[in-house]
């Protein structure tokens, strides 16, 4: 008898850990895709790796006095440096391929309406810090390098070592091309709930000193690439606070008012609605009009909803409603309202796909077949299709 009970729990636990396997057997499988492509582009650009230098270190050359240039150290330097420069410069390539592994591990566990968001925050980042790259090489390094070597004492020939410049270009680099993601960062706080626009836009001053504070830590101890990094942090900060309110500001958390439109949510449970209080009262005493304005409740109140329509069929309950004149709630009657329950799922289905005709369709057979409930949900559908929303 132990031995069967042992058995028995080992089995569970296997199951209970079969899924967390297989989790950490696709991220191993997407990392190894990085790696592997991410490697491939670093063998493609390795033969050029001495031109890629070159034309990285271009803004610093057309600076430097007369006669001089920039020299190494270090005895591997001239192979190491440019080596080091071409790994980095495929990772920042292959950045759209790293973020799709991450996205198609990470999507499968998001509500529709996540993702739709999601994908263009992810599109988003990626040109910010491309962006971000080429501000820092085609604006900062010019005004940065026309400025510090013009400071150097007579006496002091300029002379900048090969390996401590790639490391300070690199610097730069990743400072701006993550400080370039704060519109991205902004919206993600108003879409979470943690922020409001209004309380960001209160925040403004300490926003720009802390601006300021990540500049000084992110670049280089010089007054310039601070500032230079700074200010277009504020004003990313401005286009994502004007972003946050277009997109996911406070207006989609108000209360519904009679008759005002309303944007009709993507996940299933938010295509399906309830009518408003006047609406349910005249469909309680038989005075309901095709003219009530139905209006979609929040995403946990229409899954209750649902939920609670299934469980009272189940139970042969009449949803909390006078009984009606019917015969008993037979198991036919049972197997063909979980029917209609399936064509109002189908029907956001539909919908994602665009093919209004095949979801109207459905839409009437639960008019004339559903209960209550149901047909108030149909309506709330319809009435979206038909723009009432």
């Amino acid at each position: 008898m132990t031995t069967s009970e042992d058995q028995a729990g080992q089995a569970t636990a296997t199951l209970q850990e079969q899924p967390f396997v297989s989790h950490l057997l696709e991220l191993r499988d997407r990392l190894l895709r990085v790696v592997i492509v991410a490697f491939a582009i670093f063998l493609v650009l390795f033969p050029f790796a001495n031109d890629l230098y070159t034309l990285l270190a271009t803004p610093l050359i057309k600076h430097l006095p007369e006669g001089t240039g920039m020299i190494a150290t270090r005895v591997i330097a001239p192979f190491l440096t440019p080596l080091k420069m071409t790994f980095v410069f495929a990772i920042f390539l292959s950045i759209p391929y790293i973020l799709h592994q991450m996205w198609s591990f990470v999507a499968p566990g998001l509500y529709r309406h996540e993702k739709r968001l999601a994908v263009p925050l992810l599109v988003s980042s990626v040109f910010l810090f491309y962006l971000g790259m080429s501000f820092a090489y085609f604006v900062v390094f010019p005004l940065l390098f026309d400025i510090l070597p013009s400071m150097a004492p007579e006496q002091i020939t300029v002379s900048p070592d090969i390996t401590d410049y790639l490391d300070f270009v690199l610097t730069l680099f990743f400072a701006f091309g993550v400080a370039f993601e704060v519109p991205i960062a902004t919206i993600l706080l108003v879409w979470m709930g943690i922020a409001t626009p209004e309380s960001l836009a209160e925040k403004r001053p300490y926003i720009v000193i802390g601006a300021f504070c990540i500049g000084m830590l992110l670049t280089p101890p010089d007054v310039i690439s601070q500032t230079l990094l700074a200010v277009p942090m504020w004003i990313l900060f401005e286009v994502g606070l004007l972003c946050s309110r277009a997109f996911v500001g406070d207006g989609d958390n108000e209360p519904p008012q009679p008759g005002a439109p309303q944007q009709a949510d993507d996940d299933l449970m938010s295509d399906l609605g309830t009518p408003n209080a006047s609406s349910a009262s005249a469909s309680n005493s038989g005075e309901a009009s095709s003219a009530q304005c139905f209006t979609p409740l929040t995403q946990d109140e229409l899954s209750a909803e649902l939920d609670r329509i299934e469980d009272a069929q189940n139970t042969n309950e009449p949803n909390n409603k006078p009984p009606a004149p019917k015969p008993h709630y037979s198991a036919d009657v049972k197997a063909a309202s979980m029917n209609i329950n399936a064509k109002l799922r189908l029907v956001a289905d539909y919908r994602d796909e665009a093919d209004e005709e095949k979801a109207r369709a459905l839409l009437y057979e639960v008019l004339a077949d559903g209960d209550d409930d149901q047909i108030r949900v149909a309506k709330n559908i319809l009435q979206q299709m038909d723009g009432d929303y």
